[in-house]
């Protein structure tokens, strides 16, 4: 299974990017999807998922500025971030997690930096 992220990269506040997560060898549709921060010195923290039914959920911090998506056919889930700040400035995880009977399958990507100057 293999998640690749891109998209990140440095912009200034107030401005807007466009993250994309390519997934291969899973069955896409089934999975629920996410994206994750990190920034320094701190947690990694849930941004924004989308469940294999298209239900989305937000951390407080993003709603109103970031949208997250999914494409099937593509196998891909995207994350459209709006009003950057400062303090979102992080590298974006990509997450995909499964969950049938009592297996559960959770795979991430190698992340993409965000950085956004004031």
């Amino acid at each position: 299974v293999q998640l690749v992220e891109s998209g990140g990269g440095l912009v200034q506040a107030g401005g807007s990017l466009t993250l994309s997560c390519a997934a291969s060898e899973l069955t896409f549709s089934i999975y629920d999807m996410g994206w994750y921060r990190q920034a320094p010195g701190k947690q990694r923290e849930l941004v924004a998922d989308i469940t294999s039914g298209g239900s989305s959920n937000y951390a407080d911090s993003v709603k109103g500025r970031f949208t997250i998506s999914r494409d099937n056919s593509k196998n891909t889930v995207y994350l459209h971030v709006n009003d950057l700040k400062p303090e979102d400035t992080a590298v974006y995880y990509c997450n995909a997690r499964y969950t049938r009977n009592i297996r559960a399958y959770n795979y991430w990507g190698q992340g993409t930096q965000v950085t956004v100057s004031s």
